[in-house]
C-alpha cells in the first residue's frame, strides 16, 4: 500500500509542475490565450483524476502489465500536455 501512496504522490507532483508552468504563461505571457490556458489547465487536472483512481483500483492478476500502461498511458499524456503548453504562443 505505500508504493501507491509514494506513486500517488508523485504523479501529484507531475501534475502540479505541469499546471503551474500553464498558470505562469498565462499570467506572464500577455499573448496567450486565457481560454486556451484553462482548457490545458482543466486538461491537467483531468488527467490526474484519472490517473489516481486507476491507481486506487489496480486490476487483479495481471499487476505488472497495469502499472506498465499506466505508465506508459501517463508518459504519453504528460507529453501531450507539454506539447499543447508549448502552442500556447
Amino acid at each position: 500500500m505505500a508504493k501507491r501512496r509514494i506513486l500517488k504522490k508523485k504523479i501529484n507532483y507531475i501534475c502540479g509542475e505541469l499546471f503551474a508552468e500553464a498558470l505562469s504563461m498565462m499570467l506572464y505571457d500577455s499573448n496567450i490565450s486565457k481560454d486556451a490556458a484553462n482548457d490545458v489547465m482543466a486538461h491537467i487536472l483531468k488527467m490526474q483524476d484519472d490517473i489516481i483512481s486507476r491507481i486506487s483500483h489496480t486490476q487483479p492478476g495481471n499487476v505488472k502489465g497495469f502499472y506498465t500502461k499506466l505508465h506508459a498511458d501517463l508518459q504519453q499524456q504528460v507529453n501531450e500536455i507539454f506539447d499543447q503548453i508549448i502552442n500556447l504562443h
